[in-house]
């Protein structure tokens, strides 16, 4: 399970582990979307659902320290969950590290 995690995690991509009626999941898609991504640099991928979404929490675990949703990598980083991508967003922090990556147009 690992591998697929760690295959999803790109250095010019935003990718978000998410369910989609988790709340939290819900703001961080709201803030990333306010940004005009490159095709293809921002992925949001929905566990629910999914035979293995337990495995891939313990495996976000391990990564980030915690296995609830959203967990947001902004390239490798994980920046944490819907209020971090919403801090970040308020604080202007976030467009700087989205352009740093390359992932935006």
């Amino acid at each position: 399970m690992a591998e697929f995690v760690k295959a999803q995690i790109k250095g010019d991509k935003v990718v978000v582990f998410l369910k989609p009626t988790c709340t939290y999941c819900i703001l961080a898609k709201d803030v990333l979307s306010k940004y005009k991504f490159k095709s293809g640099h921002l992925d949001l991928i929905d566990i629910s659902g999914r035979s293995d979404m337990g495995s891939i929490q313990d495996c976000l675990q391990q990564i980030t320290g915690a296995r609830t949703v959203p967990r947001v990598f902004i390239g490798e980083q994980c920046v944490g969950g819907g209020s971090d991508v919403d801090s970040l967003d308020r604080s202007g922090k976030l467009e700087g590290m989205l352009q740093a990556i390359g992932s935006l147009q």
